[in-house]
């Protein structure tokens, strides 16, 4: 059979959020499920037991390159064009007051995102939920009960702040460079630990979630 590129993407990326994607590759080879080739999660493989793996780094130029491939046998796995890797999606919809919002829900019934705003224009909401998929799975997580900051190298151009509200629960939202918070977890959590999973779910799922009008 000759050679067929299944996908295939190049572009910049900050350190963190390449982090962020090999974490997305270990998690689901960890848990034996396919892995997503592509950012929205539309492409994954699910590779052989023991498939056969490379590294291989080059100089050329002035240029360094790091290759990793892992190769096995199409007998052993499979390929997806048409995949749903996320486990959740974004709902569109109009509030009592005519303003547009948006919510992630994930494939349990949970809301685990939503906008906290109203938008003029459903165009507006869209354009404001594209920016959480968007920013969501590279931006740093800095907690404020700690007084951390963001690092200035890598992530996105939004950072997840973790803190405590005046009940003494625990929160996350998603705050753009531009001072906007575009994106919070609408509840508070007990635990820190039980705040970080849930914008971690975030992370995971906001990238490749359908967008639709709810019902």
């Amino acid at each position: 059979m000759p050679e067929e590129t299944v996908h295939e993407s190049r572009r910049s990326r900050s350190r963190q959020a390449i982090a962020t994607y090999f974490r997305r590759l270990s998690d689901a080879l960890g848990r034996g499920e396919p892995v997503p080739a592509d950012d929205e999660g539309t492409v994954t493989v699910d590779p052989a037991a023991e498939p056969e793996l490379a590294v291989e780094v080059e100089r050329d130029d002035g240029t360094v390159s790091l290759a990793v491939e892992m190769e096995w046998s199409e007998r052993e796995g499979d390929v997806d064009t048409d995949a749903a890797a996320s486990k959740a999606r974004f709902e569109l919809f109009e509030d009592a007051g005519d303003d547009w919002r948006w919510r992630l829900v994930h494939d349990n019934g949970n809301v685990i995102a939503d906008g906290g705003e109203g938008y003029a224009s459903k165009q507006k909401a869209e354009q404001g939920l594209e920016s959480v998929k968007k920013n969501a799975p590279g931006a740093h997580v800095v907690d404020e009960s700690a007084d951390e900051a963001a690092p200035e190298e890598g992530g996105s151009d939004a950072t997840f702040e973790l803190f405590k509200d005046a009940a003494g629960e625990w929160r996350w939202r998603l705050v753009h460079a531009n001072g906007n918070i575009i994106a919070d977890g609408g509840q508070g959590y007990s635990a820190k630990a039980k705040a970080k999973q849930g914008l971690g779910s975030v992370k995971k799922n906001a990238p490749g979630a359908r967008v639709e009008d709810a019902e």
